[in-house]
Formats: C-alpha cells, sequence, structure tokens
C-alpha cells in the first residue's frame, strides 16, 4: 500500500528543531526528504541530547528525534559548484524547506524568485522568527524568545511563579507543525492548477494561531488571561487535585459530570450546596471546592479514582512523566514508539515517536534510520549524472 506522500521529492535545508519536525512528518508520510546538510558539522542538533557520547558522534539524541526516514546530502552553498549541484537538487524536487534568517537565501542567489527559473511549480517553505517581514523579521528567534514574545509564558505557572517557559520547545514544535499543513496544502494545489507557492512561517503566528482561546477573550471580551497554574479558567472543579496516591487531572466541565464527580466521592451534598450549585458559582468558590472534593480523594490513589471516574463519564486522568505514559498500555498497543532497530552511526537501537494520527489506508511512520551525516551524498550526485571522478573532486574542493 502506497504512502500518501510518496514520490514527492522535499529538500530539507533546516536546522535544530522547527524545520526539521516539518520535514519529519513529511518523511512520516511517504515523501522522499533529503537533508542538505553543511560538510564536516551538519545540523547543530547532531551535537545536541542528553548522551554526551552521541553528541560526539554526530548523532545526538535531538537529531535522533526527528530526523528519521531522511537522506543526508553535505553540500556548501557558499561554493558556485555548490550552488549549480543544489539547484540541479531543486530541478528534481517538489517542494523546499529552509529556516534561514530572511534575506539569507536571497544574499546565496538561491531565494525563491532564483529557484523558480530552475523549478517553476516549486513548493518554497521559508520558516523563521517572525515571517519574511516586519520590524522584526532580522531577529534571531529560538524558542523560548518567541515563548515570551508570543504571551504562552505569561499565561504559564500561577501568580508566583509566571512568567513560565512552557517545558518543551512549543513554540519550535507549533512552527513546524504550521510548516507541515502548509506545505501538504500547496503540494495538493500544485496538484490541482499546476502552480508552485511560497510559504512564509512565522513562529510567532504559529504560536499565537495555537493560543485561540486566550486570543479571543481579549479580542472578543476585553479579558486578559492570567496565569492560573493548573486550573481551568473556563470551569470548576477542572484541574489537578491531590489524592491520598498521586495527583489527578478532573475536567467536571459540565453540570451532569460535576454532580457524577459529587456521587462518585461520596459528597453529593456539593451538588445543593449554594455555593457551588452553578458553573459561575462554582468558579468564584473554586478554592473552597477543591478542598472539598481534595478531602474526598484522600481516601483512594490517583489511578483509583481514575478509573472509577472514567467509568461514570467523568474525564479523569493521572498525572503521569515521560518514561511513564511511554510504558503505557494505550500507547504500547497504538504502536506509538517505533523501533528502528540498529542504527549506523550510534549501533545500537533508535527509538522515535511517531505522528498522532493514524490512518486506514497506512499509518506514518519513518521507514529508515536517522541518518549519518553524508550518507547518501555519493549516491544522490550518481542519480544526478556526476561521475565518481567528478564527485572525488567536489570532495577535494570541499563542495561536499
Amino acid at each position: 500500500m502506497s504512502k500518501q506522500l510518496e514520490g514527492l521529492r522535499i529538500l530539507d535545508l533546516t536546522n535544530v528543531l522547527a524545520g526539521p519536525f516539518c520535514a519529519y512528518q513529511l518523511a512520516q508520510l511517504g515523501a522522499e526528504v533529503i537533508k542538505i546538510e553543511r560538510p564536516e558539522t551538519g545540523d547543530l542538533a547532531r551535537q545536541l541530547g542528553a548522551d554526551p557520547a552521541l553528541n560526539q558522534l554526530g548523532m545526538g539524541a535531538s537529531f535522533l528525534a526527528q530526523n528519521a526516514g531522511k537522506r543526508s546530502l553535505t553540500l556548501d552553498l557558499k561554493k558556485s559548484s555548490g550552488k549549480a549541484l543544489f539547484k540541479d537538487l531543486v530541478a528534481s524536487a517538489d517542494a523546499l524547506i529552509e529556516n534561514f534568517r530572511p534575506g539569507v537565501m536571497q544574499r546565496l542567489g538561491l531565494d525563491y524568485d532564483t529557484l523558480c527559473t530552475v523549478k517553476p511549480d516549486l513548493v518554497y517553505c521559508a520558516i523563521s522568527g517572525y515571517g519574511a517581514d516586519g520590524p522584526l523579521n532580522k531577529n534571531p528567534a529560538y524558542d523560548q524568545i518567541i515563548q515570551g514574545m508570543a504571551g504562552v509564558m505569561s499565561v504559564t505557572g500561577d501568580e508566583s511563579s509566571a512568567p513560565l517557559r512552557v517545558g518543551y520547545p512549543v513554540s519550535d514544535t507549533m512552527g513546524g507543525i504550521t510548516a507541515a499543513d502548509a506545505v501538504t496544502a500547496a503540494l495538493l494545489r500544485r496538484e490541482r492548477t499546476g502552480e508552485g507557492d511560497y510559504i512564509d512561517v512565522s513562529m510567532l503566528e504559529s504560536t499565537l494561531a495555537s493560543m485561540g482561546w486566550v486570543v479571543s477573550n481579549w479580542l472578543m471580551a476585553g479579558q486578559e488571561a492570567r496565569p492560573m497554574g493548573n486550573e481551568n479558567m473556563t470551569a470548576a472543579p477542572s484541574g489537578t487535585f491531590q489524592t491520598g496516591d498521586g495527583l489527578l487531572n478532573i475536567a467536571a466541565n459540565r453540570q451532569s459530570q460535576f454532580e457524577s464527580l459529587c456521587r462518585v466521592i461520596g459528597r453529593e451534598d456539593l451538588i445543593s450546596n449554594p455555593l457551588f450549585q452553578e458553573r459561575e458559582q462554582r468558579k468564584r468558590h473554586r478554592k473552597a471546592l477543591r478542598e472539598e472534593i481534595e478531602q474526598a480523594l484522600a481516601s483512594a490513589s490517583a489511578a483509583h479514582w481514575a478509573t472509577t471516574l472514567n467509568q461514570h463519564n467523568v474525564p479523569a486522568g493521572e498525572v503521569l512523566d515521560v518514561p511513564t505514559i511511554l510504558q503505557h498500555e494505550q500507547l504500547r498497543q497504538r504502536k506509538f514508539v517505533h523501533n528502528l532497530g540498529c542504527t549506523p552511526g550510534v549501533d545500537q537501537d533508535v527509538q522515535v515517536i511517531r505522528s498522532g494520527f493514524r490512518l486506514r489506508s497506512g499509518d506514518p511512520a519513518p521507514q529508515t534510520p536517522p541518518p549519518v551525516l553524508g550518507a547518501d551524498t555519493h549516491e544522490l550526485l550518481r542519480d544526478l549524472g556526476h561521475s565518481d571522478a567528478a564527485i572525488r573532486q567536489f570532495q577535494e574542493e570541499g563542495v561536499i
């Protein structure tokens, strides 16, 4: 059964996270993704991760996380022969993804307008911190910078800890997801019209786009979001509760769910309590309500309450750490963690996580392990018609 993007060639000129994450989603769907890296050093992510030995090998855990299913070609885009080779690759490609600062590709003479003379229907995706224009467009942007600029940190944590950074690079990730969505849409449009496109992805705007409720409450209701820790601004009881053993998230957002919760924990009296009878009353008195509920929850563990409450249609779940959830039967059954087997360059099994969706036509998953730097350079150049002697010459010149 063919993959959804099988037969499409995508050039990945990106580094570290947002761009590589975008290209990883496309690789899992069957696209041939050629990762074009700087000779000798490659993607900075090759040197990043919690295992110093892997970093030293140029196969850091941060690189392994989002580069499976790709091929690696080293190329110096500053050299004239490197530019010529790159244009040959562009002529064979369907899409290109880059995350240089705006203006870099133009200075290299490899901008969208130039490349369209080589490949008129090219889909070109540029990912940057702030977008291609605007007063901040040339500023360097890392995830934490964008989190702070976008207001994410202002609503994360509680009154004593905010502003607080989200514990994973959410802005990079949202930028990558947004770019993958845009590239796929542009490729679909090209199938219908025969026209390529230029895609300008802003990590700042991608992050804000994911904050719809927070932004809308300000735009439409004039209410500025405030950090509420583990509480839900829209309802109560909805947040994190202490049990007899462990923390439990409960989202009794509907009246029926609140009433079911009270009955399950043996506190049916709370339903008729004047302080808690209606949604807005519960929100105003959420602290008092929390104290009453936690007294009842203290009689059993979070695991017990999660099972029992869900059986009575009250949304609840344990608060778990990453190792625990990755071992959970729910993810095991859906094969979310994908073992690529013993991988060249690291000489050990490499496990990666897949996309967050499944398809009847064939689930997304990388078919090959993350590549050693330049692993496919010679093969790809031979496919473009270059002889072994010419390839050796490119190598001697430092082009590859």
